[in-house]
């Protein structure tokens, strides 16, 4: 892709607006959103990014436009997995359900921002050094056997790291919340709310997610205005995705599982790519390993759709008998 300037600006322009609003909306109404109005706004995201991907369709190509929505799906399917852990830190920090609308949005925000530097960093490693795809490869490999034999365990993943034990000890920390507020006034004082705590859990944790989510869609495309553009449309419906599937996240009992196959499979297509393109003197005497296949992007996105529609049935299954046996159980 030859991507102008103007439509970068275009694009950062028109995502920016939408994210303001979304704040603007969020600022002057703090509430805990129904499951009607959490529909209507993934329902939108989603719509956006389908029609993203048919503008893409119609101005680059079905190959540019396969490789927008497979990206997009990794990611958000990534993101989802995310939303396990958000919980279990709005729950231990105590967050009002009305101002948890706040966190995320603002969370997905820093998140953005960091996820830019990653992918800006990722683009120049790739355009120099060919052999960091035999990187990115094992890591999305070795990332993929370790949430396997996690399983569900989201419990596990979320451990307080360095800067929020830092925060925790060097700032001065008032005993409740105010409102959404950063900063409140406790015995005369100026004091920083715990809701800072929150937002800095949630930006750190979003961005060690982004060590496994941002290899994962350079394995689908090599293009940073597709893997930007993937990103903020994965995680700008995040916020109404977390309180529409609400309790719904624990049944999804299967999803890591899915998650692992996927990111197996697009580590192993990483690593088909690096040999087909090999350089590395070590390596089949620096040539590219001629018997390295190319999958293409028709493949990636059957195997990203077909993997996760698995996991989602046969978790909703699973969910479904034990809950029919648990209400047996107790008769």
């Amino acid at each position: 892709m030859n991507v102008s300037g103007l439509v970068w600006a275009v694009t950062l322009v028109a995502l920016t607006l939408v994210l303001l609003a979304d704040l603007l909306i969020i600022g002057r109404r703090p509430h805990e959103p129904s499951v009607r109005e959490s529909s209507l706004w993934v329902t939108f995201y989603v719509g956006l990014a389908l029609l993203f991907g048919a503008g893409l369709w119609l101005t680059a190509g079905a190959s540019v436009a396969g490789q927008f929505y497979t990206g997009w799906l990794t990611e958000y399917s990534l993101s989802v997995d995310n939303l396990f852990v958000f919980l279990i830190i709005m729950a231990r920090f105590a967050v009002p359900r009305k101002y948890q609308q706040k966190v995320l949005l603002i969370g997905i925000v820093l998140a953005l921002i960091m996820r830019g530097g990653f992918i800006a960093a990722g683009a120049a490693l790739i355009s120099q050094f060919s052999w960091v795809f035999y990187l990115f490869g094992a890591f999305l490999i070795y990332t993929a056997v370790n949430l396997a034999r996690q399983g569900d365990s989201a419990e596990e993943e979320f451990k307080e790291n360095v800067l929020i034990r830092w925060s925790r000890r060097a700032l001065p920390i008032s005993r409740g919340y105010d409102g959404a507020r950063l900063t409140a006034r406790e015995n005369g004082r100026r004091m920083f709310t715990p809701m800072l705590i929150v937002m800095i859990a949630i930006g750190t944790t979003d961005l060690i997610f982004a060590l496994d989510s941002i290899p994962a869609i350079f394995g689908i495309t090599h293009e940073p205005y597709l893997v930007f553009t993937a990103n903020v449309f994965a995680l700008m419906g995040l916020r109404q995705l977390y309180f529409l599937l609400g309790g719904l996240l624990d049944r999804l009992i299967y999803l890591s599982y899915g998650l692992a196959v996927v990111l197996g499979f697009i580590g192993v297509k990483l690593i088909l790519e690096a040999l087909a393109e090999n350089k590395l003197p070590f390596v089949n005497h620096g040539a590219p390993v001629g018997w390295a296949p190319h999958i293409p992007i028709w493949m990636s996105l059957s195997v990203v759709l077909g993997t996760l529609a698995v996991a989602t049935a046969a978790s909703l299954i699973k969910s479904s008998r034990d809950r029919r046996r648990e209400l047996a159980g107790v008769r």
